[in-house]
């Protein structure tokens, strides 16, 4: 707008109020599609979306029909009213539609990062900045005068409004392929699980860093970047992986094999270097796999390929557990036989089929020993606390049909050296 006097005036004008009005139609409009379009997607609550959010102007599709409709009614009015309202709205809304994309392809694609709130903020400020410039006609003059900075690199001549431009378009590009990756992510993933949801990771995830790879190429060659230049980078990066980065290579490589060929799945109970647990993650370096008491390890994806890997849920999720109890020689050994079996069949976890079952396994020093053995299908929910449940529920069973728990014995045999008094003759003697 060159003449503020003139823009200013233009709202004194009654044709104003035709523009409000036609601004909250669209307004109401706009709102009620976006709506009506969640509703019948189902779409209420949804995190994983661009579109949509948890509220209806949260989410991508709410400013963008606005900025449609915005650009109907303006060309409308423009034939029979003045405009002075819909100068300054469609601005707004285009900076709204940036600010939206942005934030909600970061949020989607990197959920947990602690960075995007900064390039949230970044992307707000920038766009509103360019808002301003924009409605008030200084944009043109400001793009001129960072065009006349310039500086010579190598046989280029090289201006701050080309890095700006190029660093506006390189965004963009990148923000389209996250875009596209995140909603290739969630199709893949929303209904995947057991095996499949490790095979759908993979595929994931080679998706993202192609497009994340073709976005980055597109990018450099929107800036003007000569992509020839990268051949040697390229040549030194193989160098580089070939020498220094063996083990790093070999690791992403393991990755990709291990959730190409399923032999570990997210989900499966594994013990690797004498620690148990369940996997909760397979990423392309490393492998997350979190104990039953909580505690995490991260193991290289190396180690899973070249070292041997106890899979206690690959073919089935069931898993054996045992304990031994220790009973008098003279008890009832088919009583206590069915006292076992009997106290693991209380707990609701035990499998009924297959059955547990209780043997003798061993004549102790200090007693009969059976050995009690059960199934589970949930490890996961830990198999220490499921134990003391069950010795629980053995050591009251024995107790109530009176059947001794021995205690260590021993016989001290005392010989004496010949000639020697008993220790009471010596007593008397003295």
């Amino acid at each position: 707008m060159a003449d503020l006097d003139v823009w200013l005036a233009g709202f004194l004008q009654p044709t104003v109020w035709i523009e409000l009005l036609a601004l909250a139609l669209c307004v109401f409009v706009a709102w009620g599609f976006t709506a009506l379009l969640r509703r019948s997607l189902g779409m209420r609550d949804e995190k994983l979306s661009v579109m949509f959010g948890r509220r209806v102007v949260d989410g991508v599709m709410f400013p963008l029909l606005l900025l449609a409709l915005a650009y109907l009614a303006r060309a409308a009015l423009v034939k029979f009213v003045s405009l002075a309202v819909f100068k300054v709205v469609i601005p707004v809304f285009v900076s709204l539609v940036v600010i939206r994309v942005g934030v909600k392809v970061l949020q989607v694609a990197f959920a947990s990062a602690p960075w995007v709130r900064v390039l949230e903020r970044t992307i707000s400020w920038v766009a509103w900045l360019a808002m301003v410039l924009w409605v008030s006609g200084l944009l043109p003059v400001v793009l001129h005068e960072l065009d006349q900075i310039t500086w010579k690199v190598g046989a280029s001549t090289i201006s701050v409004r080309t890095l700006i431009e190029g660093a506006l378009t390189a965004g963009a590009v990148l923000i389209l392929a996250l875009w596209v990756s995140a909603a290739i992510e969630t199709r893949l993933l929303k209904s995947a699980v057991g095996g499949e949801l490790s095979l759908r990771k993979a595929v994931s995830n080679a998706t993202r860093a192609l497009l994340m790879f073709v976005g980055l190429i597109m990018a450099l060659s929107a800036v003007g970047i000569d992509l020839t230049a990268l051949s040697v980078l390229g040549g030194a990066i193989g160098v580089g992986i070939g020498f220094g980065l063996q083990k790093l290579a070999a690791n992403y490589v393991s990755g990709f094999v291990i959730l190409a060929e399923r032999s570990m799945r997210i989900g499966d109970n594994v013990r690797v270097d004498n620690f148990e647990g369940r996997i909760t993650d397979i990423n392309a370096r490393y492998t997350v796999i979190r104990s039953p008491t909580g505690r995490e390890s991260i193991v290289p994806n190396e180690i899973l390929i070249t070292s041997r890997v106890e899979n206690l849920s690959l073919a089935d999720a069931k898993v054996w557990q045992s304990t031994v109890v220790g009973v008098a020689y003279e008890s009832d050994v088919d009583l206590v036989r069915r006292l076992l079996v009997d106290a693991a069949l209380a707990q609701q976890r035990v499998l009924k089929d297959p059955a547990p079952s209780a043997a003798l396994s061993a004549f102790g020093a200090d007693g009969l020993e059976f050995t009690l053995g059960y199934w589970i299908a949930d490890p996961e929910n830990g198999q220490l606390n499921l134990r003391s449940d069950i010795n629980m529920a053995i050591l009251s069973a024995l107790r109530a049909h009176g059947i001794e728990i021995p205690y260590p014995q021993r016989v001290l045999h005392m010989k004496h050296a010949p000639g020697a008094l008993p220790p009471s003759a010596g007593h008397e003697a003295g």
